[in-house]
């Protein structure tokens, strides 16, 4: 435990400690909307499907594209384990400049989620690794060529009722989450970024629920150097498909 409340720690500070020799720190207003869906394909197994736009508020402009598909797998009642693929299509990371085309990056991910209940609130310790596929790109076009990368992200997660009655429910969430990068292509910007995050949800019932919440997100960009300073609106429609078994 006192591993993890270093990692989460350092994490957070880390990004404080390097704006002493940050160059340029640019800051950015998005809207993330995404679609959640939960196939439940037995008691322990379930495969998630998400749809998620994201784009920059100010000027609108498209940023990315993401298509994401996991198998999970509830292995107890404190462990879930999960695995799955994720296409990335990347427009531009600055709204100010608007390319002619699209970089993909291709996702392999594996995670285990420790959960835990603690009075009224459920708490979830994710440690997932990423092996990350990204084609490389000049100013005017895509090169046919890809960099690797491993990703390490650890996030605390807790959720919460806020209000219940006739399978109608209110939950709240705060989460942080923190992302180190590996690879010969990653040396300066080891550490990648932080989000935090809060967030209320409204289920109509246990199968349909809506999510409004805010990210604050502070990415450190390739230079090693240069930040971005993110304030993220993120809608979610999150849709379990009803199954009995």
């Amino acid at each position: 435990m006192k591993f993890l409340k270093l990692l989460v720690l350092f994490g957070l500070v880390s990004p404080l400690l390097s704006a002493q020799n940050v160059k340029k720190t640019d800051q950015q207003t998005l809207s993330w909307i995404r679609y959640y869906n939960i196939l439940p394909l037995s008691e322990k197994w379930a495969l998630h499907s998400e749809f998620d736009n994201r784009f920059f508020l100010n000027p609108v402009h498209e940023n990315l594209f993401v298509l994401r598909s996991q198998v999970r797998f509830r292995a107890s009642k404190l462990v879930e384990l999960g695995g799955g693929l994720a296409f990335f299509s990347v427009n531009t990371q600055n709204p100010d400049i608007d390319p002619n085309f699209s970089v993909p990056e291709y996702r392999i991910q594996q995670d285990i989620t420790l959960i835990n209940d603690i009075a009224k609130i459920t708490f979830h310790n994710r440690f997932q690794l990423e092996e990350r596929f990204i084609e490389k790109a000049s100013r005017t076009e895509l090169l046919d060529t890809f960099s690797f990368a491993l990703r390490f992200r650890y996030r605390l997660q807790s959720t919460f009722d806020l209000w219940k009655k006739d399978g109608r429910s209110l939950k709240g969430t705060i989460s942080d989450e923190v992302m180190f990068n590996f690879g010969k292509d990653n040396k300066l910007n080891t550490f990648d970024q932080n989000r935090f995050y809060v967030a209320l949800r409204y289920h109509f019932n246990p199968n349909l629920g809506l999510e409004l919440g805010y990210i604050k997100n502070f990415q450190r960009r390739a230079s090693g150097i240069d930040f971005y300073d993110r304030d993220i609106i993120r809608f979610t429609v999150y849709h379990r498909i009803d199954r009995k078994f």
